[in-house]
């Protein structure tokens, strides 16, 4: 593999053994470090993330006057304050969806005096759902450019609870778990129920489980319905260890299956709090072997290099979104054409995620189709491949899912390869140690 400052061109591989240790999950990295700012008390967070959208988080806070305490590579300390000692100013929110979404919730219902912007994508990502639902609870919050989109204008309101808060669920989850992140900020409690089908659960889950470890414990109702009950309150849990990425996880899962293995995981297994662990059961499907640990995987798998194709899939893949960017390259290996399914929250991602893996799969030779909410990609024979420059649209897992297309016969170029810093800046690094 041969870096240059714009591009990494991956050299076919074969196989994949060995081991490797996954960074810090992204997702729970940025809800830790969320709550225990938020907790009364002191949090030592340990297996920290860092990368592009974790540094994003840290400055927002130390903006605000939170006390961290760097204590080791991937250890933090902070300690917790609410509100918020600095509760005014302009903050840049780069591409980090999970920070400026949580953040503004939080923000909102501390009364706070904030401008909030991100880099020209992030302008184009919805935020429209969670703004109108903190303006039914009193908040001040305007539009700086188009409305529906950041960036936007906080000011103080006068907020109230007497009614359940309405939230829709099918643009992203992120909204909700703003919302329940920001509601033990309301005295009197809240109320918030979900309209329509609420996509990426798994990720709502992980909300719920660090907030019952930070102290509030959410109560459920009918259907998608959540109560956060009077007085609660987040209460530092002393020390949290924050398991390994499962969506980074998904990668090399599928090296493994690719390359046939054995390749042991570390970091996430089977007591992960993580959906995305969830990816386990597509590579099974596709021919893969798996054994568990408490906190690690091993899997293995057939060798593509030497002729063997991957089981064909039609799933519906709309509790993983973010690993099925991966099984869409599988899906080049396969014995069938494949098909994701119920993945419209692509469109609304770091890029139109649909219509990049379109474009990108068809230059390496792929017959594709795509629609609103699905993809369907038919596999490539040997002599099929075409070597291509793999543009990334600054979208971090497409740059990390389309290295997997180094298990086709020809060389392939990753354009700008600096772009999974947002949450893996190690990754080809790591690839690279474990495929051959």
């Amino acid at each position: 593999m041969t870096e240059t400052v714009a591009s990494l061109t991956l050299a076919p591989v074969s196989r994949t053994c060995g081991h490797m240790r996954l960074p810090g999950s992204k997702s729970i990295s940025n809800r830790a470090l969320l709550l225990a700012a938020l907790a009364r008390g002191r949090t030592r967070l340990e297996g920290l993330l860092d990368s592009d959208d974790t540094r994003v988080m840290r400055a927002a806070l130390e903006h605000c006057g939170l006390a961290l305490e760097t204590l080791g590579p991937e250890t933090l300390q902070v300690e917790g304050a609410c509100p918020f000692p600095v509760l005014e100013g302009v903050l840049f929110m780069g591409n980090a969806g999970t920070a400026i979404r949580t953040l503004t919730a939080v923000f909102a219902l501390m009364g706070a005096s904030v401008t909030l912007s991100g880099i020209d994508r992030m302008h184009e990502r919805p935020i429209g759902d969670l703004v109108d639902a903190l303006r039914s609870l009193g908040a001040v919050i305007d539009y700086l450019g188009t409305p529906g989109y950041p960036p936007l204008r906080l000011a103080p309101g006068r907020l109230r609870a007497d009614a359940p808060v309405r939230v829709r669920g099918d643009v992203s989850s992120q909204f909700l778990t703003g919302l329940l992140i920001a509601a033990p900020l309301m005295p009197e409690g809240l109320e918030i129920e979900v309209e329509g089908t609420l996509i990426s659960r798994p990720y709502v889950e992980i909300t719920l489980a660090l907030m019952a470890r930070f102290g509030v414990v959410v109560e459920r109702g009918p259907g998608a319905r959540f109560r956060i009950p009077p007085g609660a309150a987040y209460v530092a849990p002393g020390s949290f260890l924050i398991e390994g990425d499962a969506s980074s996880a998904s990668y090399f899962m599928a090296a493994a299956t690719l390359g046939g293995g054995p390749l042991r995981i570390q970091g996430a297994g089977r007591d992960s709090i993580q959906g995305d662990m969830g990816f386990a059961e597509v590579v099974q499907a596709m021919g893969a072997q798996l054994e568990w640990e408490a906190d690690a995987l091993t899997v293995s798998g057939p060798r593509v290099a030497e002729g063997a194709r991957l089981a064909a899939f039609d799933r519906d893949f709309n509790l993983i979104p973010d690993a099925a960017m991966t099984a869409a390259v599988m899906a080049l290996f396969a014995d069938g054409p494949c098909t994701l399914r119920n993945i419209a929250s692509w469109r609304v991602k770091e890029t139109d995620r649909i219509a990049a893996m379109h474009a990108e799969l068809e230059k390496l030779g792929a017959q594709v189709a795509s629609g609103p909410d699905w993809l369907r990609v038919h596999p490539l024979a040997r002599d099929q491949w075409r070597t291509a420059q793999i543009a990334t649209y600054d979208d971090h897992r497409m740059a990390m899912c389309f290295s997997l297309a180094a298990f086709g016969p020809v060389p392939q170029v990753i354009l700008d390869p600096g772009c999974v810093s947002k949450t893996f800046p190690d990754y080809f690094k790591v690839f690279a140690g474990v495929v051959a």
